[in-house]
């Protein structure tokens, strides 16, 4: 007889749990045999006492088959997806995937929404009218299929015991737990049928992980469960100490992304970060056998216009205008108020509290408070000065997108205080590390 108590008291004395008891314990969860008090005393053993690889590997599995999993076995091509541990000015994945598409690999992406100072994908999509967030399964493959890649969010049927558990973990104090993390993460990922998956493991100011520690203890859980779940996976741990694209706001995003796709401004350690990603993915793939030749097929597909297009295409797939792309303008609500920020000194940028420039956009409306938040689209910092710039009374630090005063000025002065500037410019490497890659 199956006894939800056992296994919690066995992990609560730091024992380890099989599969099988594992499977049984969220297949409980799914069913409503397991309470939610006791998926909260589960998660509290494994946040003290952690679980090892096999057990990992398993509360993954367990979490996949609660719900569907995709099959592309129809697709004639390999399927491969990103995920990033978050960020500001994280607008990678607008550009990922349809750089990928182009490459003739296909992309179902399963997105997420905007945890703290960092911010969502689907928060970004939805700053376009009609965009379909979460379409029924149907219109996704339909999408996937003819377009090459479709950027949605967690449909009810996939991993749905994920759901229930990181609801479960969010209000208990639990979320940050690397065996609790990379199982969530990756039965999402699992279930969207993937062949192949590319991590962006963020470290710095703006990021989950502060030290290299951190992010690499989490990239090598990712990595070695996700390959020993069959999936072929890699990561790359890299730079938030800085907004990673000239904006930060979920509009805002979408507008960079759009210039970056066309070519009219495309910030350089995005793009290195963006096509270094594209270029790894390619390379788990099997589809290219080393990193520079598929760096420059990435770097083609993007300048010669292929992979705009298959945005533009992504976006009229799932419901969005069919001439965002060349009206941008007319789609993308500009907010009431707009101006420049200055320093309060004239010098070099040395520094900037990342998650400080995020808070900010959270003041603005461009970030959740609490989980039943509107987002405000309009808003946001755009124009932000990198570390290593001069600024004066005549150069920015910024430009701030505000829905009245009263936030411009509060949101204004968190992000003159983020920014240090004067004293030793402190340098970071964009690419810290590579993981199975």
């Amino acid at each position: 007889m199956f006894l939800p108590q056992e296994i919690i008291a066995k992990k609560r004395d730091g024992e380890i749990l099989s599969t099988d008891e594992i499977a049984r314990f969220i297949s409980g969860l799914n069913h409503g045999t397991v309470s939610h008090a006791q998926a909260a005393a589960f998660a509290m053993a494994v946040y003290f006492n952690d679980m090892n690889i096999d057990e990992r590997v398993a509360l993954t599995f367990a979490m996949r088959d609660s719900g569907k999993v995709l099959n592309w076995s129809h697709l004639d091509g390999v399927v491969v997806d990103k995920h990033s541990t978050g960020g500001v000015g994280d607008n990678v994945s607008l550009m990922l995937a349809p750089i990928l598409a182009a490459c003739s690999v296909f992309v179902p992406m399963i997105s997420g929404r905007g945890l703290g100072h960092t911010g969502g994908t689907l928060d970004k999509f939805d700053a376009i009218k009609g965009y379909q967030t979460n379409p029924d399964n149907e219109l996704f493959i339909k999408t996937v299929q003819e377009v090459g890649c479709a950027i949605i969010g967690q449909t009810e049927d996939l991993a749905p015991a994920d759901k229930i558990l990181y609801s479960i973990r969010d209000v208990t104090a639990t979320v940050e737990n690397i065996s609790l993390i990379t199982a969530s993460i990756l039965s999402k990922k699992l279930s969207a049928g993937l062949d192949a998956l590319i991590l962006d493991v963020k470290i710095g100011s703006g990021a989950f992980m502060k030290t290299l520690e951190e992010a690499h203890g989490l990239a090598d859980s990712l990595v070695n469960v996700g390959n020993g779940a069959g999936m072929k996976t890699g990561a790359l741990i890299t730079d938030m100490n800085e907004p990673l694209a000239s904006a930060a706001g979920n509009g805002l995003e979408v507008r960079n992304a759009v210039e970056f796709l066309s070519g009219a401004k495309q910030d350089k350690r995005l793009k290195k970060v963006t096509l270094d990603l594209c270029a790894a993915a390619l390379v788990l793939a099997g589809v290219q056998k080393d990193k520079k030749t598929a760096y420059k097929k990435c770097e083609k597909a993007l300048d010669s216009g292929a992979a705009l297009e298959k945005f533009s295409l992504m976006v009229a797939g799932l419901g969005g205008p069919i001439d965002f792309v060349k009206n941008m303008d007319n789609y993308l609500i500009s907010a009431p108020i707009i101006k420049d920020v200055f320093a309060n000194k004239n010098d070099i940028i040395s520094a900037i509290n990342t998650k400080a420039v995020g808070m900010a956009v959270v003041v603005l409306g461009g970030g959740r408070t609490m989980p039943s938040d509107k987002i405000d689209h309009r808003v946001g910092f755009d124009n932000l000065a990198i570390v290593g710039q001069r600024v004066d009374k005549k150069t920015p630090i910024a430009r701030i997108h505000a829905k009245d005063e009263t936030s411009a000025f509060e949101a204004s002065k968190r992000l003159i205080e983020a920014y240090e500037v004067g004293g030793r410019v402190k340098n970071n490497p964009l690419v810290y590390d590579e993981v199975n890659v």
